[in-house]
């Protein structure tokens, strides 16, 4: 896997995952009910998607997509997209004690890992867009919890920081090619120039990697429709 050469997709999973699993350890009382960047959703909120979509994660590795979109279908969650089942997650945990909620996570996201890594990178998935290599697998599950790390407010060291925000916004620029996004992206000392269609910004490359994941704010004065093509990775 060329993508991000000298990245380990799947250490960077395991740090990720680490980062979140001493955070939410540490939560008690009224900070689950904290609101996080997820509209609608609390800290709480956000633990009970990511323990729920799981199940697709462990379906991608059993290679029963069709076993899981059947369950989907009669708990009565559609089939369409994952919004509604993202919802139903979130929905279904809202009675259970959060600390079931963290032992389910836990156990279910170190499976996942733990199996991902006996794939190896150049295994291959079946995911919902197709047969899919584990390694670049890993790194949209790691971009996932990262973002919501972010979005609940998920400390990070500034050791952590630098490295951290670069493999992000070099896995963003790979995103939007693999989806044949038509935006040019260059990255250079630090920043990001992109451009669609003539128009044209200058972002860190951190707030290259918020608009990947759809959380530049309007205040960044980017072009809406450039924002829009670089929103790949929500």
């Amino acid at each position: 896997m060329t993508e991000l050469p000298g990245y380990d997709p799947f250490a960077i999973f395991d740090a990720e995952a680490a980062r979140l699993d001493t955070f939410f350890g540490s939560l008690e009382g009224g900070a689950w009910l904290r609101p996080s960047r997820c509209a609608g959703w609390s800290v709480r909120d956000v633990l009970a998607h990511l323990a729920g979509e799981e199940a697709y994660n462990h379906a991608c590795l059993d290679s029963d997509l069709d076993g899981f979109f059947a369950w989907l279908r009669r708990e009565v969650v559609a089939e369409e997209g994952f919004g509604e089942f993202n919802d139903w997650c979130v929905r279904t945990r809202r009675q259970q004690p959060v600390n079931e909620i963290l032992a389910e996570w836990r156990a279910a996201n170190a499976q996942t890992r733990q199996r991902m890594r006996l794939h190896g990178q150049a295994g291959i998935l079946q995911t919902s867009a197709g047969p899919y290599p584990a390694g670049l697998q890993a790194l949209h599950y790691s971009s996932e919890l990262a973002t919501h790390a972010d979005d609940v407010g998920v400390p990070v060291t500034p050791g952590e920081e630098q490295e951290r925000t670069r493999w992000r916004a070099a896995f963003g620029a790979f995103a939007l090619r693999e989806q044949d996004r038509p935006v040019m992206v260059e990255r250079r000392d630090g920043a990001v120039r992109v451009s669609y269609q003539g128009q044209d910004a200058e972002l860190s490359e951190h707030d290259f990697v918020e608009a990947t994941v759809c959380r530049l704010g309007a205040d960044a004065q980017v072009p809406a429709s450039l924002l829009a093509m670089l929103c790949c990775l929500a």
